[in-house]
């Protein structure tokens, strides 16, 4: 597995994941809370490896996307006028909020008929979703122990993996995950998950 060093949005490093998403594979990549595996979100055959590598089952788990901004965003989902507020207000930070997901994603991700969303507030994710002009499928790294936020030994638990083509090193990651904020009703949001971030 090829491990790149980025600081920050570094073109040529944002290039050559967004390749290598494009092609079909699954990297690890920096997000504001914990590392995370990514695919391109409109690869279906991507996101069932993906899904695969992470033991999630669509029909029953939450699927979530790393999008560049409330604008792409608003593509893939169907965001109100309220839910909308919350987004603006909240974002980029270390929240995950569930929308009702719009036709535009594959069918695996509309078999629950919602969607996470991620704006992080990291520059290396958010430009990459702008790279690929569509989101990207992202599922944290599983942590087994603190010394796991470094990408590099990230890396090598997982290296052999034919279907991770890199890993981005952008320095030490959290080991805190998002907060998950349920908008599908966005009259009556709920917290799902208390993570990093506080939702009032």
């Amino acid at each position: 597995m090829k491990i790149i060093e980025c600081r920050g949005a570094d073109r040529r490093a944002v290039a050559e994941a967004a390749q290598a998403l494009r092609d079909g594979k699954i990297i690890i990549y920096p997000t504001d809370t914990l590392y995370a595996f990514g695919c391109d979100a409109l690869n279906a055959r991507a996101v069932e490896r993906l899904c695969r590598l992470k033991g999630i089952n669509p029909d029953k788990n939450l699927l979530s996307i790393v999008c560049s901004d409330i604008s792409q965003a608003a593509e893939y989902t169907r965001i109100d006028n309220r839910a909308f507020r919350s987004l603006k207000e909240y974002l980029p930070g270390p929240y995950t909020f569930i929308l009702p997901a719009a036709t535009k994603l594959p069918k695996v991700f509309r078999s629950r008929r919602s969607v996470g969303v991620r704006i992080p507030d990291n520059d290396f994710a958010r430009a990459l979703a702008e790279e690929m002009n569509n989101p990207i499928m992202s599922s944290s790294v599983e942590i087994d122990d603190a010394e796991l936020a470094d990408p590099r030994m990230i890396a090598e638990q997982y290296d052999g993996r034919q279907e991770i083509e890199l890993a981005i090193d952008g320095g030490e990651g959290r080991t805190v995950p998002s907060t998950i904020v349920d908008l599908t009703d966005s009259n009556a949001p709920a917290v799902i998950r208390q993570g990093a971030g506080e939702f009032d």
